[in-house]
């Protein structure tokens, strides 16, 4: 495939990532901007509360849309046509305690400080709260190996590299209120300002009235919490903005060209665009996002810590798998809780086993093509791992752990793969996946497991099955077994109405839940005598 082959399909496809270049394309036709620099894409992030799952997601999916662009512009990576930018903004005050961290004596006593100046609750050595989920959010990204430049507005505003922006800001001020009151309540509207100074006093972010003295120098006046009026800088670290107007200023400040977020931030999407617009900047392209959403159908939130963690996604499941669930249908809310990880992990695994066979309008439709160039990008057709096949699925991993019950382990588990598949088929992915799939069935499969007593028609079937097992060659084949399996089932004599009938007998007298593997596949994994014995189990409860 050649670069044209991939430009001219990527112009056209309709993957979200795609759809979403386009629109950059259409903002810069020549696939640069005026200045010669570098495209920028931005994520923000509030270090409010430990990082979760909902903030990965953003930096995954505007790595996609930077990916996509530089596919239609015909660039690589290391070309430096992109950038993307993660924003922490780290001056924000803190507002209130987060209910999952600890110190929140500490927390209470240190609220309205800049969060780059609240002491860490953790007491990892870090030297502000900021400081400390700044490197949380930083040490999933390396991990999952994004390429982007991480900037904090603590370090933005106290340099002075936002004192231009926010002397633009000053000499608007009250363009900007004109835009931000009518939007505000009453009461709101008596204290609001577009800046928010720091308090010499306290170190506070104040929410109160400024009146700005001088533009050009910077100078702003108001009261302090102590009612003493304050004539000070508001450069250098003196002050922030307040939310709306400070996206508004970051957009203006860096030319941010790309910034998706969530449905929750429409309105702030909307204000923000009209305050860059009066700083003389453009608004960026963007989608809104639906939120992710706990397994009570809630909303996740970082202070509430209800969502999954990205520590408990990889616990139970694959880094790629993650990036496979986060990838399809943004503007869709998707519940994300432990319950999903299986099966991404499997759906995962037959995208990517699809991949080298695709034509290239299909693989550009395939999420592995897009996480494979999020991850470090490549040239050509061939994703890295294109084609590659697990020799068995997580599925039949759980299911067999769950069978090995308080036995299984690591070791136990690899040791009948390798009697199945061999040893040298154990690759270090599906090594991950093992330690993965006993701590799940740990975690939440064997405590759920219910094996109920046969029926009489399933005991009769139950004992036609043991009758092939125990005639059936050592080394039968999964499809022979699976065929037999469905032999029996189909049976009149036994009764079943249907297939699903049986093979959901087998999965609830057998191993205890009312979904599980390929029967073949499991017997074949598990051994054809250790599946004797379930079913000899099985049928004294009967």
């Amino acid at each position: 495939m050649s670069m044209t082959d991939l430009i001219n399909a990527a112009r056209v496809s309709k993957a979200w990532p795609f759809q979403e270049a386009q629109r950059l394309l259409k903002r810069y036709p020549d696939g640069v901007k005026p200045d010669g620099s570098p495209v920028l894409f931005e994520t923000g992030y509030g270090p409010s509360g430990l990082p979760h799952i909902g903030t990965f997601q953003e930096v995954l999916r505007t790595t996609l849309v930077r990916r996509a662009y530089e596919a239609m512009i015909g660039a690589k990576p290391e070309d430096g046509k992109t950038r993307l930018v993660a924003f922490s903004d780290d001056m924000d005050g803190l507002r209130k305690v987060p209910d999952n961290v600890p110190n929140q004596a500490l927390l209470e006593a240190n609220l309205h400080l800049p969060l780059s100046r609240v002491p860490d609750p953790f007491e990892k050595g870090h030297e502000s709260f900021a400081a400390h989920n700044n490197a949380k959010l930083r040490e999933f990204l390396d991990r999952f190996g994004f390429q982007y430049e991480f900037i904090a507005a603590n370090d933005m505003y106290n340099s002075g590299r936002f004192d231009d922006a926010l002397r633009q800001v000053l000499r608007k001020n009250q363009d900007i209120l004109d835009i931000m009151l009518p939007t505000l309540r009453e009461e709101r509207r008596k204290t609001y300002s577009p800046i928010l100074p720091i308090s010499p006093g306290t170190g506070r972010v104040l929410q109160v009235p400024v009146e700005v003295v001088d533009a050009e120098a910077g100078t702003i006046r108001f009261s302090d919490e102590d009612g003493t009026v304050v004539e000070q800088s508001a450069l250098g670290g003196m002050s922030k903005l307040q939310w709306k107007v400070d996206w508004a200023m970051r957009w203006y400040a860096l030319g941010v060209d790309y910034e998706m977020y969530g449905k929750d931030l429409t309105d702030s999407g909307v204000q923000s665009g009209k305050i860059v617009q009066v700083l003389g900047g453009r608004k960026p392209e963007g989608l809104i996002y639906e939120m992710f959403l706990d397994q009570n159908g809630e909303k996740i939130s970082k202070s509430k810590g209800n969502g999954l963690s990205i520590e408990e996604w990889l616990q139970y499941g694959s880094e790629e798998s993650l990036g496979f669930y986060i990838f399809p249908n943004p503007k869709s809310a998707k519940q994300l809780h432990v319950g999903v990880i299986p099966r991404a992990v499997d759906d995962y695994w037959q995208f990517r086993e699809r991949l080298a066979e695709q034509e290239l309008d299909k693989q550009l439709g395939n999420p592995v093509w897009h996480l494979a160039r999020a991850n470090g990008g490549f040239e050509g057709s061939e994703a890295p791992g294109a084609g590659d096949s697990l020799p068995v699925t997580y599925g039949l991993l759980l299911n067999l752990s769950s069978v090995l019950g308080a036995e299984a382990s690591e070791e136990s588990l690899r040791d009948y793969l390798a009697s199945y598949i061999g040893a040298e088929r154990i690759t270090p992915e599906l090594d991950v996946l093992i330690g993965t799939a006993v701590a799940y069935t740990r975690d939440y499969i064997v405590p759920t497991l219910s094996k109920r007593a046969p029926a009489t028609n399933e005991a009769e079937a139950l004992r036609a099955l043991d009758a092939y097992l125990a005639e059936a060659p050592a080394d039968a084949s999964a499809e022979e077994l699976q065929t037999q399996v469905y032999e029996i089932g189909k049976r009149e004599e036994y009764g079943f109405e249907n297939l699903r009938d049986w093979f959901k007998a087998l999965y609830q007298t057998l191993l205890g839940s009312d979904q599980g593997p390929r029967m073949g596949s499991f017997i074949a994994l598990y051994g054809i005598e250790n599946s004797r014995k379930l079913i000899a189990e099985a049928l004294a409860r009967s």
